[in-house]
């Protein structure tokens, strides 16, 4: 019977582990049980704990990491049918190191000492996989833990000093002190320290991390035209629908106005009409328009997608081009060995070509004088490129006053995806102390304030209009902007440190004493 009962047992550790990883999901939109994320690697860690060996415990690290990447990025089955299955697969690697790291540290009774360095060592490795799957090759940083509390004001204060990789740090050892709380009661102590710091930490930085402070107000309108059908003229109908809904912008002293991704479906150079239409409509609303063009270029070779600034008289001359491809949606990496994926999803049928330098652009005061204050100046994002710490504290450090993604989630449109995506302005806003705008042609569009805090509504997958909001400014640079990317190099710190120590503890081990040779005995 208890032979049965084992059997039963190893049958389901595996299933278990994989729908014990995938919990998190819930945390993030569109669930967005942000409360959830503190409790919901508990399960997982606590069948990692239970392994009855590393092996068993790595194979549920991987299984349980491929049900984390499934579940969360489940909405990317349309474009990658059965191809995400081993994508997930290659991922969810990433999480054995943190499995073993568990077992070891988490299994048996562990001493006050080793439950002491698990608070510390469980969360910096599971950074760290986050840090290599944050590799724009391995589809970049979407889904970090502690993107997860975007909606929670203590969380985005702790992300404008150490940006999301604090939070993460953070909420993963909630996860791993509850789970001493539940099965070590000698623990208990080392436990109830580790969340009485989280929260005497976040409450020191709410207090000293002083908000931004404000320096002017910026009226920006967001132009979301709404789903259109595929057709041969889909993208002169989309640009007619964003001329359609900006014209009654006119009067309101507006700013700027911002259009979403692939907004122009056809190259400004090679097309002057369309050109001279944005222009007229510049002067008409009496604000330079940011719009994106999607298109083969005439001046130079492949496909770009590119953040133009187009103002009474025509482009500026201000262009960024996106640097950061979506694997498979932009690119298909290592086309030669993968493009067969072209054939069994909606991968790219041609590679675009990635921009070379992030560009901030100044933004022109209304013809009349009045508008925006001195200096205003915007750092253009394309897509999922706002998913990146990196990418918006270059800009905000290049000068920028304003941070603004252009994004096109239609694909996806009822799915988690706008959601997500969406989510992300309120993190980049936070980190950087900088209001942060999310365009979209399909929703969701959001504006964040320069501490994260939402500004007026979103404007829903259902919606097509266009909504002008009132955006605070601000000066001064975070912490996180000043340093960067330090909890990452703190929680490399801390694993160095445990792989020495664990290195002088083997060497100063005693050899095991050498077995005798049997006796030997002479036969009768």
């Amino acid at each position: 019977m208890v032979a049965m009962r084992n059997d039963w047992m190893r049958r389901w550790r595996a299933p278990s582990a994989v729908a014990a990883g995938a919990l998190p999901a819930l945390a993030f939109p569109a669930p967005a049980l942000w409360w959830f994320a503190y409790v919901a690697l508990v399960p997982w860690m606590l069948l990692l704990r239970s392994a009855p060996t590393g092996r068993r415990a790595a194979l549920e690290g991987w299984l349980g990491g491929a049900g984390f990447i499934l579940a969360v990025h489940h909405w990317l089955l349309p474009s990658l049918h059965v191809f995400l299955i081993p994508v997930a697969a290659l991922l969810g690697l990433l999480w054995i190191p943190w499995a073993l790291l568990v077992r070891e540290l988490l299994g048996g009774i562990p001493s006050a000492g080793r439950s002491a360095s698990a608070l510390v060592l469980v969360p910096a490795v599971w950074l760290l996989s986050e840090l290599v799957r944050s590799w724009q090759g391995l589809g970049g940083p979407w889904g970090l833990l502690g993107a997860s509390q975007w909606q929670v004001p203590p969380a985005l204060r702790l992300a404008s000093v150490g940006g999301v990789w604090l939070v993460s740090l953070l909420v993963v050892a909630v996860n791993c002190a509850l789970v001493l709380l539940l099965t070590v009661p000698g623990a208990r102590i080392p436990a109830v320290a580790g969340v009485t710091g989280c929260a005497v930490l976040t409450a020191v930085v709410w207090v000293w991390a002083a908000g931004p402070t404000e320096s002017g107000r910026l009226r920006v309108a967001v132009v979301q035209p709404g789903p259109v059908p595929d057709g041969p003229d889909s993208a002169e109908r989309r640009f007619a629908a964003g001329e359609r809904l900006t014209r009654p912008l006119a009067g309101q002293r507006v700013d700027l106005v911002v259009w979403g991704e692939s907004s122009v479906g056809e190259d400004l150079t090679a097309r002057p009409d369309l050109a001279r239409r944005l222009a007229s409509l510049s002067a008409e609303v009496g604000a330079p328009l940011l719009v994106n063009v999607d298109a083969r270029q005439a001046d130079r070779p492949g496909i770009r997608k590119s953040a133009v600034l187009v103002g009474p008289a025509g482009p500026t001359g201000d262009q960024y081009d996106k640097m950061r491809l979506v694997p498979f949606g932009e690119y298909v990496p290592a086309r030669a060995l993968l493009g067969w994926a072209t054939s069994v999803g909606k991968a790219a049928g041609e590679d675009r070509v990635p921009g070379t330098a992030p560009v901030v652009m100044d933004l022109p005061a209304r013809p009349d004088g009045t508008g925006a204050p001195a200096g205003v100046r915007l750092g253009p994002l394309v897509c999922f490129e706002s998913a990146f710490p990196d990418m918006s504290r270059r800009l905000t450090l290049d000068g920028a006053s304003l941070l603004v993604a252009q994004s096109a989630t239609s694909t996806f449109q009822e799915s988690w995806a706008p959601a997500q995506h969406a989510s992300l302005a309120a993190l980049r806003a936070a980190e950087n102390g900088r209001p942060m705008v999310h365009a979209t042609l399909t929703g969701i569009s959001v504006v964040h304030g320069p501490s994260g805090e939402r500004i007026g509504g979103a404007l829903p997958t259902s919606a097509s209009t266009a909504a002008v909001y009132e955006v605070p400014l601000a000066r001064g640079t975070t912490l996180y902007g000043r340093l960067g990317d330090w909890p990452v190099g703190a929680a490399l710190a801390a694993l160095a440190v445990y792989c020495a120590v664990a290195g002088v503890r083997t060497l100063r081990r005693p050899a095991p004493e050498p077995t005798p040779p049997p006796a030997r005995t002479t036969g009768g």
